[in-house]
């Protein structure tokens, strides 16, 4: 029940906060009269860098507060603004408000270690897959509700979802709290660390640079990707839109099925990464295409190697800790990636401003392909022979099943 029902909060969090992802373009010229590119870059990447610097200190705070008593407060601040911002006129007062929002809601990024922590080590793989699909599938269905909010609606709208949201939160994390169900259980919590990567933390900061270079490519191609399939398309429509950016979910659950029912052995993962990240470069490529049918085929490679890049890199985060140091290791990778996401943020706009909408693609594919050079360079001198050996995402699903 506890797994079960902090995966459920997890994926209201991430559908109400993707809800607006697709169409901050469209939001800032419908709410603020502002047009530019260069601005909703500015703000995506200052949204990555507040999230970025929130959550180790919510992970310090962690330490001496349960997460779940801690999240009861900071989702409740986090509604509160919400609502603040769905009055606001002033962009200036919006930023403001919307970032001291996001410092709050950064707090529930503190679900994914505290739900490791109630795994054994050999299920963090299939665990992982599961909440990579939660992930993707919230962001079809924030998509695809953004897009109706746009069709039929005004775009504030979205903040009073996300007030929901976080009143969703705050019930569960109450319920867990006062059932007392919240704690990990002691076996589990004095589980022994694979020693797969050093635990002086080195193996973390060079696991971080590869996956910045791998979130600022993955990322890069978001905030446009909807002007971009439009002038592709040539259909107009919010809600056709979001379902076509939002296909990368739809294949992560056909990819979480494959893998919990291939027969594969395990390989060295820079092997597989290599493969998967010329993969997605090809769909990155095809998705930079004039032509529509072709822009589709590139969003399903793409989302396939997005999501089983995501689910290899995001195993080793935890593969050397405790699950007390789950928490901090996490944070400390998560600045790797928001270090990415704010760079592609920034970077997307500028980008298309100076080359075109198709520019992103071509520049991700570059950094896929840098990726896949990265991870042998900076991983396989803190890598162990076991961990060469480590069995693939599939196995711990061939093993436990996802029920587990």
């Amino acid at each position: 029940m506890l797994k079960g029902l902090l995966i459920g909060m997890t994926a209201v969090a991430v559908v109400s906060d993707s809800m607006l992802l697709p169409f901050y373009p469209q939001f800032f010229a419908g709410r603020f009269g502002i047009e530019s590119p260069l601005h909703v870059g500015l703000y995506l990447a200052a949204a990555c860098l507040t999230v970025m610097l929130a959550l180790p200190a919510w992970a310090r705070l962690a330490r001496r507060i349960d997460p779940l008593v801690l999240l009861i407060y900071t989702q409740v601040a986090a509604g509160v603004l919400c609502i603040t911002c769905y009055t606001l006129r002033d962009v200036l007062a919006f930023w403001v408000v919307s970032m001291a929002m996001l410092v709050f809601k950064a707090s529930y990024l503190l679900i994914y270690p505290y739900v490791m922590r109630l795994e054994h080590r050999d299920s963090h793989a299939g665990t992982i897959g599961v909440l990579s699909v939660v992930v993707h599938f919230g962001g079809i269905l924030g998509a695809l509700l953004g897009g109706v909010a746009l069709d039929h609606g005004e775009a504030r709208d979205i903040f009073l979802v996300m007030a929901v949201s976080d009143v969703i939160q705050v019930a569960v994390c109450l319920f867990l709290v006062m059932r007392g169900v919240h704690r990990p259980t002691a076996d589990t919590a004095a589980e022994t660390p694979a020693s797969t990567i050093r635990p002086s933390g080195h193996g973390i900061i060079r696991l971080g640079l590869v996956m910045l270079m791998f979130y600022f490519s993955a990322f890069l191609i978001r905030p446009f990707f909807v002007l971009h399939w439009e002038t592709v398309s040539g259909l107009v429509n919010a809600s056709m839109s979001a379902l076509v950016f939002a296909i990368p979910g739809a294949v992560a659950l056909l990819a979480l099925v494959w893998n919990a029912h291939a027969r594969r052995q395990g390989g060295r993962p820079g092997e597989r990464l290599a493969v998967l990240l010329v993969l997605g470069a090809a769909g990155l490529l095809l998705q930079a295409s004039p032509l529509a049918p072709v822009v589709l085929i590139g969003r399903v490679l793409f989302g396939w190697a997005l999501f089983q890049v995501t689910v290899r890199l995001e195993v080793l985060i935890f593969a050397s800790g405790t699950p007390d140091s789950y928490a901090s290791d996490y944070s400390k990778a998560h600045i790797f990636q928001n270090l990415g996401v704010l760079g592609a943020s920034f970077a997307a706009g500028s980008t298309v401003s100076a080359f075109g909408l198709a520019s992103p693609f071509f520049m991700a594919a570059l950094g896929f392909v840098a990726t896949a050079l990265l991870f042998p360079l900076l991983l396989q001198p803190v890598l162990t022979p076991r961990q060469a050996d480590m069995p693939s995402p599939a196995a711990p699903y061939r093993a436990r099943g996802l029920s587990q």
